[in-house]
């Protein structure tokens, strides 16, 4: 009966330091993903604003900053658009309007998909591009 005891004990013993080592081990690997999350973020200079770049940046930061991060710079929800993957020969003006019009699936970075912004208006959508824009230029973008 001891032995039975014992060896019961053992495997109790063994379950939990198998079940620490688990939770060490997830807890590790949340750790380091949340360490990565915001690695597409990029540092910016920021540009004097005038304009339609002006009122975009009041825009953007009303509408699309809570996922780009503010300025544009990417954030936990969606990428920098301070980035050449978004220069104008490759996203041109015209994805920016059909990204709020209808959304956009993921295709070069791992966000999920964006929503469409409905209550942006198109005239809003050109004050955020020129925003956009400006910093890319500012930064070497384009």
């Amino acid at each position: 009966m001891t032995e039975r005891n014992g060896s019961s004990k053992g495997t109790l013993v063994a379950l939990a330091a198998a079940v620490v080592v688990a939770g060490g081990a997830i807890a590790w690997q949340r750790l380091a993903s949340d360490a990565n999350a915001l690695d597409h973020v990029v540092e910016i200079s920021m540009p004097p604003l005038s304009g339609a770049a002006a009122t975009g940046q009041a825009l953007f930061s009303e509408n699309c900053s809570s996922c780009h991060g503010e300025n544009a710079v990417g954030g936990a929800g969606g990428p920098p658009l301070v980035h050449n993957i978004y220069e104008p020969n490759h996203h041109g003006d015209v994805a920016f309007h059909r990204a709020v019009q209808i959304g956009v699936m993921p295709h070069h970075w791992k966000f999920g998909a964006m929503p469409p912004v409905p209550h942006v208006r198109p005239d809003e959508v050109e004050s955020i591009i020129a925003f956009v824009r400006t910093l890319q230029r500012a930064n070497g973008i384009y």
